[in-house]
């Protein structure tokens, strides 16, 4: 053979095991659980024409649960890997509990790339008369009919044996299965509905209705949610990769918590009603879960002003890293007013922000907008110190600190505040705390030693608060004990410098406005205390808030009539 010949034979060869590497190692990457990092197959649920444009909530999972378990076994620590499956197994077994039936052989081998729920209406029958029962709707991908039909076979058969009488009901070339239950109770929960709908859908609802406007969405377009609007233009605004998808109607979803505040005829005339949206594309990072959100308003509004902080603001100095929950950021004045105009007065969103700032006003007899708010125009931190309950404080809900750069509104305004404070019977008083003078309001009251009215009597001071000014900084704190801990926390020790929180905002874009942060297990008895129906949704979705490390969130700014924000769910062993 030639030395010319050999060469080319030999740089053949070459090219075609390159060639066959690269597609091995392309093959390998775009099959492995780490593809997840760049999102599901589909950026948005195909289940969406079904659910009609003024659902309240829609929910959906982009990728397959078995492509979910091979990435957690692979993001698990080794040690962890075992608990981690376990855990997995007997959440996915809970879904059909009382059923006979199990994930693993009588769902898995069917089951396709997307699970979407969605709450489709505030009231079934729409009849105020008999009260309301919301109407659920599950649509689960398919990848084999004949499976998934079998699936359906065995789930009714077993619901048969038990006694249900089932009704099959003919509409729109599929067939409706459901008990009597469903169709003569109005549905909710323990009712059930099911349909498999053009080979590519199994459907279940709490009422029949449910799945026949279903049905009825996907043969008139402009009903459904994919033709929305406000819809389409959310998901243009979500740029990251995603393997989940939320989607809130911010009125209906107010409507469907207080009924009486939904319109007659609204979900039918989406003329009639307001378009105010929430879209949140849910990705994976490799420490946890990466949301974007894009929050559309129902009056186009003027742009806010571009996002300037490129690293978290100095006033953290003075927050212990033991924070339960914080809230930071620059120009708090500003910020409160993009908020307040930009939200009409009847908005379910400005009831829901004003509602907390109204019940610690109240408690303190100060107005918070006009009397704190206005005059705070630099960095500015307000934390939560969670407090365990002890004998003492049975109830407790944990200590604050607030501190805020000066102005030159902030002398006259702490005046103001000692002003409202003396009205309420408090005197104004100073005290000396590691060399640091701090003012405190105080009311005096007697109490007797032993409890009785007979015995000896003493003195008891009940603080309403304390401030002191340090450096370029007031600090303002629910009592002394906090106070102490936000001026040690300056000498060392403090969030700024906290590794655990480093973590917690990293994956956020810079620059932004600022960052809210919750850190799960400090914060946990606090929150479920204030939410009670959170438990439901740690025991809905127990495997993420078992291994919850912190939560954060930031907004980037956006554009006129939408604004834009990122969270990132921290997990961690």
């Amino acid at each position: 053979m030639k030395q010319r010949s050999f060469f080319s034979v030999l740089a053949a060869f070459v090219l075609v095991l390159l060639l066959i590497s690269a597609g091995g190692f392309y093959w390998l990457i775009s099959n492995s659980p780490l593809a997840l990092f760049r999102g599901g197959a589909a950026t948005a649920p195909a289940a969406a024409m079904f659910v009609p444009s003024q659902a309240p909530v829609m929910v959906s999972l982009l990728v397959n649960p078995e492509q979910l378990d091979a990435f957690g076994q692979l993001a698990a620590p080794p040690a962890q890997r075992r608990q981690t499956r376990a855990e997995l197994a007997q959440f996915k077994d809970s879904l059909l509990a009382n059923t006979g039936l199990t994930y693993e052989q009588d769902v898995q081998p069917w089951l396709g790339d997307e699970i979407t729920l969605a709450v489709t209406t505030i009231d079934i029958d729409r009849n105020s008369q008999n009260g309301s029962v919301p109407g659920y709707l599950l649509a689960l991908a398919t990848k084999d009919p004949e499976r998934s039909r079998e699936f359906l076979q065995l789930f009714w058969g077993s619901k048969a044996s038990a006694g249900t009488d089932l009704v099959f009901e003919p509409y729109e070339g599929t067939t409706l299965i459901y008990n009597n239950r469903a169709k003569s109770e109005q549905g909710g929960i323990g009712a059930v509905a099911s349909a498999v709908v053009a080979d590519q859908f199994v459907l279940f609802a709490n009422h029949p209705k449910v799945l026949r406007d279903a049905i009825n969405n996907v043969l008139a377009p402009d009903l459904n949610l994919s033709s929305s609007s406000s819809y389409q233009r959310a998901l243009e605004r979500l740029t990251q990769p995603r393997i989940g998808l939320t989607f809130f109607n911010l009125p209906q979803l107010a409507a469907l918590k207080s009924p009486e505040l939904a319109v007659l005829g609204s979900e039918s005339n989406s003329a009639q009603v307001s378009n105010e949206t929430v879209a949140i594309a849910l990705g994976l990072n490799r420490q946890g879960l990466l949301a974007q959100a894009a929050l559309l308003l129902k009056d186009p509004q003027q742009a806010p002003a571009a996002p300037s902080l490129q690293k978290p603001v100095e006033a953290l100095r003075y927050i212990p890293a033991s924070v339960g929950a914080l809230v930071a950021g620059s120009d708090l004045r500003q910020l409160w007013t993009q908020i307040s105009e930009g939200l009409s007065s009847d908005d379910p969103l400005l009831d829901l922000i004003e509602q907390p700032l109204n019940l610690l006003g109240n408690r303190w007899g100060i107005d918070l907008p006009q009397d704190i708010f206005s005059w705070v125009q630099g960095e500015y931190a307000l934390a939560l110190l969670p407090r365990s309950p002890d004998a003492v404080n049975p109830n407790a809900q944990g200590d604050w600190i607030f501190v805020a750069e000066k102005s030159a509104d902030s002398s006259p305004s702490i005046e103001h505040l000692d002003d409202v404070a003396k009205q309420q019977g408090f005197s104004i008083g100073s005290v000396m705390l590691e060399n640091q003078s701090i003012s405190a309001w105080t009311k005096l009251s007697t109490a007797s030693t032993d409890g009785s009215n007979a015995g000896p009597l003493t003195l008891k001071a009940q603080v309403r608060g304390v401030h002191a000014s340090a450096g370029q900084y007031e600090i303002f704190a629910s009592n002394l004990e906090a106070m102490d801990e936000a001026l040690k926390a300056a000498q060392g020790g403090s969030l700024l410098t906290s590794s655990t929180f480093k973590q917690g905002i990293a994956p956020l874009p810079q620059p932004n406005y600022g960052y809210v942060y919750l850190d799960w297990p400090a914060s946990r008895f606090i929150v479920e205390r204030q939410l009670p129906l959170l438990r439901l949704v740690e025991l809905a979705a127990r495997p993420v808030f078992q291994h919850l490390r912190s939560l954060s969130a930031s907004s980037t700014g956006g554009e006129a009539g939408v604004r834009l924000g990122d969270v990132f769910i921290k997990l961690g062993g």
